[in-house]
């Protein structure tokens, strides 16, 4: 541990984690001390309680009063606490000096600054042993009330403290680590020297979960989740119910993007329901649903306990900011400020919350307020950099995350985005009217000639549906590795979404990120463009459900087979009753509860606005987008646009799906019971269960899946063709019409086979080998156009295959397509292949058919720089020589 060059000596290395020792094993509840620390160690608190107040009654022991106090606080019952503390030092029990610094917490917990500061002060006059804790509570005291370098100060001499032997205790050791940890923002290298005090605490006392909970959340704090996970789950193996602990792993858990921290949360608070950390963290997850009310209760219900609570003051704001209450914001703001005039912490929070919320303006603006306040409040700088990145800012962003790294180089999420921004920096940037598009230089040749025409379209289309017109230039940037574009989102590695929208800019996987056909590339472009325009039409303020529903519904009016569509486990999900309702459907993005209802719920809610515009119109749409910029909240919005009451929306959204897709529910009646047998059944037990019944979608396509695999194509047919009928909607990768095509093509039945594969692929453009079949068929055939078309669809799903642009490219000459032969030409050079000489001279074909003949000229001249006796390539420049002779243009 250092300070202006001095280091603490006894501590030689960085260890990564504490020093947990098992538990101990106890005997039954007794009226002994030792008992009651046992009983309250293991998280038996009511019996501890009991146990304490015993041996108080018997002994007048203060080490039992405070034990008994502690308990309390472990349950919440603060005034409790209060009250048995206050009256044994009131009795002056012998050694009731000893109580003050508790009483001090107490107080703090109860929002009673002046009476907690005069308790600590008292702790240290009298000489307590936990002295050196009420010293760091002062500091504390002081960092959170605005006066920084008093308490910098203050926690400077914890050092000296250290140094000089002062700290014997794991109370002591501790609070040197909690010191240490708040000069970590002038020092980053004392978290280090932070890390190891705590392990020496620990190592002091190992029975000492607290301490044990307070690493964990510095590993947290410094984004080592699986450390904080080892360490908090440490805790809980010995204390089940600690309520610190609990809430340790639910913060892990929503770090870690997991829903489960809502549960974990409330079993924290089912422990200690005036957690005030606990409860404030539950209304960031309320937030997080878009629930500012309930979020708003939350902070409410921490406030009625401790009014100066600047964390639940934060939530409040953050509530009412969102539900575009100015006067509620105001307030809360002003009573934060008005507790602490440098609370950066505030900001930093609105900050967070912002961004979450897809405000990623207010966010900057936010974290700009927040390193008004303090210019070391690293997080602050940290966010108005990322969110600067969001907004387009780039070199701005740039530079507050270098500012941030330097004072916090341990915060990840700023060093990964650091580095990608190195990455970036080598991209080509390419301009059209309305966008800029930052491309790996690899494969910007390829990719600019789909992309730039495509999102010209797509911004003219959703221009004219939306009646707006966003500002341009948008930024695209396009991502080779899907670690990249995970880092550019959320800055960490593992996201599961192929792009995301910021407003002005987008970022997506590239093609080449996914295996072939592991996704369709366009229509996630046209997806992420559709948010930029919801965005852009509710003021930012559009839900997560409604901006991803209308997006999807967005893919499929884009062109024929883009976009999700309905799967045997959605309608399987509906039957159960495992869909959100139409009136809470972001519980299924958020608060998703099976594996699958995150990916349910984007086509659910695309169901939504098919239902909407069939039964209101669009105009009804654009009119809920309205209404939400103008601060109105999802439930009012379905009264005053579309007349309806929310559980009345829901019941309709039920009648629809059910009339909608009858036949499938009805194929689909024995798959609940049928769903996670386990084993695949054998081709027999497939059979028996599909004759039995013919109605059977699952039996039936089950039984034609394991007949296909088998080779007995003629058998697999009559079941396939039931199942088609059954369920004509499927369109995955196994679908029926799939599996037909394969077979029709086996056996030469190729009008057959191309009707199947023409049917799949105008639902489902993302079936990339039903694509590929299809224009090989259809060429086979001599049928140019359908080939064409397939091959035209293909370059949306992956465009890296050379054959495929070189086949289309001659398919779109023969058929007078020359505009798309030269762009197919373009692909072929840009792919590099190996005849590049070759592939110029086409290219050079393709320009000239098309009438530039100076572009055909410049091309061929670079096709015989690289092969100067390439003779058809002599006779093409002799004849554009020619041409141009001529007068030809």
């Amino acid at each position: 541990m250092t300070r202006h060059g001095r280091s603490i000596r006894p501590l030689t290395g960085v260890l990564l984690a504490a020093t947990v020792t098992a538990c101990s094993s106890r005997g039954h509840a007794q009226t002994t001390l030792p008992q009651a620390d046992s009983l309250a160690q293991s998280g038996e608190y009511e019996a501890a309680i009991t146990a304490y107040r015993r041996v108080v009654a018997r002994d007048g022991a203060w080490e039992a009063v405070l034990g008994l106090a502690r308990t309390y606080q472990a349950v919440g019952r603060y005034d409790e606490a209060v009250t048995a503390l206050e009256s044994a030092i009131a009795d002056s029990v012998p050694g009731s000096h000893q109580l003050w610094n508790s009483l001090g917490g107490e107080f703090l917990r109860l929002g009673k600054d002046s009476a907690a500061q005069a308790a600590f002060e008292r702790a240290i006059a009298t000489d307590a042993r936990d002295r050196l804790s009420a010293r760091l509570n002062l500091a504390v005291l002081s960092f959170e009330r605005g006066r920084v370098d008093d308490a910098m100060r203050q926690f400077d001499a914890f050092i000296d403290v250290y140094n000089r032997g002062g700290a014997k205790t794991a109370a002591d050791l501790a609070a040197v680590a909690d010191a240490v940890r708040y000069l970590g923002r002038t020092n980053p290298q004392l978290y280090k020297d932070a890390l190891l005090a705590y392990d020496e605490a620990i190592r002091a006392d190992p029975d000492n979960l607290d301490i044990q909970t307070r690493l964990g959340s510095l590993f947290l704090e410094k984004y080592v989740g699986d450390e904080a996970t080892t360490t908090f789950s440490g805790v809980l193996e010995r204390n089940p119910n600690h309520a610190g602990a609990l809430l340790g792993l639910a913060r892990v858990q929503h770090f870690d993007g997991s829903s489960e921290a809502f549960q974990q949360v409330q079993k924290s608070l089912s422990i200690n329901p005036n957690l005030a950390e606990a409860r404030a963290f539950l209304a960031r997850l309320y937030l997080d649903l878009e629930d500012y009310e309930a979020a708003a209760g939350q902070a409410e219900q921490v406030l009625a306990v401790n009014p100066r609570n600047g964390e639940a003051l934060a939530m409040l704001a953050a509530a009412r900011f969102l539900a575009d209450n100015p006067a509620g914001f105001a307030t809360a703001r002003d009573s934060a400020l008005g507790i602490n005039p440098t609370d950066a912490g505030f900001f930093i929070t609105l900050s967070e919350i912002s961004a979450r919320n897809r405000l990623y303006q207010r966010a900057v603006d936010f974290a700009d307020r927040a390193v008004e306040l303090d210019s070391l409040a690293w997080r602050a700088h940290a966010l108005r950099g990322l969110n600067r990145l969001r907004t387009g800012a780039i070199p701005q962003g740039r530079a507050d995350l270098e500012t941030a790294f330097a004072g916090d180089p341990y915060d990840l999420w700023t060093k990964n985005t650091l580095d990608l921004l190195d990455v970036v920096e080598r991209y080509t940037e390419v301009g059209s009217p309305r966008f800029t598009f930052v491309l790996d230089p690899k494969e910007a040749g390829l990719i600019r000639l789909y992309l730039e025409p495509l999102a010209e379209e797509a911004y003219d289309r959703l221009a004219a549906r939306y009646g707006i017109q966003v500002p341009a230039p948008i930024r695209v940037e396009v991502y080779p590795r899907h670690a990249d574009f995970s880092v550019r989102t959320i800055g960490l590695a593992g996201l599961g979404a192929l792009g995301v929208s910021f407003g002005p800019v987008i970022a997506m996987d590239a093609p080449s990120a996914r295996p072939p056909g592991g996704f369709h590339w366009g229509a996630t472009f046209w997806h992420e463009l559709a948010h930029t325009f919801h965005m852009a039409a509710s003021g930012y303020r559009v839900p997560r459900w409604f901006t991803e529903g209308l997006a999807v519904f967005e893919e499929r009016r884009a062109r024929p087979g883009w976009g999700d569509d309905v799967t045997p486990g959605f309608l399987i999900a509906y039957r159960q009753g495992r869909l959100a309702p139409v009136s809470n459907l972001n519980q299924g993005f958020m608060r998703p509860a099976y594996p699958q209802q995150v990916i349910h719920s984007y086509y659910q809610s695309s169901l939504v606005f098919e239902l909407i515009e069939q039964d209101y119109g669009f105009e009804a749409i654009r009119r809920m987008l309205e209404a939400y910029r103008d601060g109105a909240d999802t439930p009012s919005i379905f009264r005053s646009v579309l007349d309806i009451e929310p559980e009345a929306l829901d019941s309709k959204f039920n009648a629809y799906l059910e009339t909608r897709f009858a036949g499938a529910l009805a194929s689909l009646s024995h798959a609940e019971a049928r769903e996670g047998d386990g084993a695949r059944p054998r081709t027999r037990d497939l059979a028996r269960r599909a004759q039995s019944d013919t109605t059977d979608f699952v039996a039936q396509l089950g039984l034609g899946r394991a007949l296909f695999a088998e080779g007995n194509l003629d058998e697999a047919l009559p079941p396939l063709l039931r199942a088609k009928a059954l369920f004509p909607e499927y369109l995955g990768n196994d679908s029926p019409r799939w599996l037909l095509g394969q077979i029709y093509r086996s056996q030469g039945q190729l009008d057959r086979a191309a009707a199947e594969l023409a049917d799949l692929t105008t639902r489902n453009a993302k079936h990339y080998p039903a694509l590929l079949a299809l224009a090989e068929i259809e060429a086979t055939r001599g049928n140019l156009e359908p080939a064409a078309r397939a091959l035209e669809s293909l370059m949306y799903v992956y465009p890296y295959a050379m054959e495929h642009h070189g086949r289309l490219a001659g398919l779109s000459t023969r058929l007078g397509n020359h505009e798309t032969a030269l762009r197919e030409r373009h692909a072929v050079v840009a792919l590099e292949p190996v005849d590049r000489p070759q592939a110029l001279y086409e290219l050079a074909r393709a320009y000239q058919r098309v009438g530039n003949l100076d572009a055909a000229r410049r091309t061929v001249l670079r096709a015989l720089e690289e092969a100067p006796n390439y003779q058809d390539a002599l006779d093409l420049l002799v004849e554009l020589r020619t041409a141009r002779g001529s007068g030809a243009s």
